[in-house]
């Protein structure tokens, strides 16, 4: 059985984010298909996660024991370290992702529970675990000009790869904004794709 982290990070309430509709679809269907997985779903916003303080760096850099598996910011590390799986959806805000999921990835960053430093440099403590992220973006953001601004999968995918998952899928809804565009069209054609991968995730 594998314990699936489904981390949210929009600030859209539900039903009105298409993310969440493309990312909610690969949820349920994983679960059809996982029946005896659990699945944690944590939001970010509902979760009111905070900037880092000066008062957690102590806790943060200091030694890693049962008492500070307890503290309000190590037990997110703590957290995301017991899971397999992880599912992160997020819309793309401002060419990157929204600052609370930046703030959840500071509460995570943690020696000695995601990685650890070595004499050789940081290794990840998290290897063998894979990740799909959702997103869902105004413009498009694939071509060879415009990929060059674009700095929320290319961030994550490093992050997740310095705690040493390299299992790192993307489902991209681009062009959602554009006027015109049959924005329905391109949501359920990623729907499809997140049923499709669900079967095999």
């Amino acid at each position: 059985m594998s314990k699936v982290l489904y981390i949210k990070a929009n600030i859209k309430p539900e039903g009105k984010s298409r993310t969440y509709s493309i990312s909610d679809e690969f949820i349920n269907e994983y679960k059809k298909n996982n029946p005896n997985d659990e699945v944690i779903t944590l939001d970010l916003y509902k979760e009111g996660i905070d900037f880092l303080r000066g008062e957690d760096l102590s806790v943060v850099f200091g030694p890693k024991n049962e008492e500070s598996r307890n503290h309000k910011v190590l037990k997110y590390a703590y957290q995301f370290k017991e899971a397999d799986k992880y599912v992160i959806a997020a819309p793309m805000w401002n060419l990157s992702i929204p600052a609370i999921l930046k703030a959840y990835i500071d509460y995570i960053s943690v020696t000695g529970i995601t990685f650890k430093y070595t004499a050789e440099g940081p290794v990840g403590l998290c290897e063998g675990k894979k990740a799909l992220f959702v997103s869902s973006r105004g413009g498009d953001y694939s071509n060879a000009i415009t990929s060059n601004f674009e700095m929320e999968e290319r961030y994550l995918r490093t992050i997740f790869a310095f705690f040493g998952i390299k299992d790192f899928k993307t489902i991209i809804a681009e062009n959602v904004d554009v006027q015109g565009i049959d924005v329905d069209r391109i949501v359920n054609e990623a729907k499809d794709k997140s049923d499709k991968l669900a079967k095999e995730f």
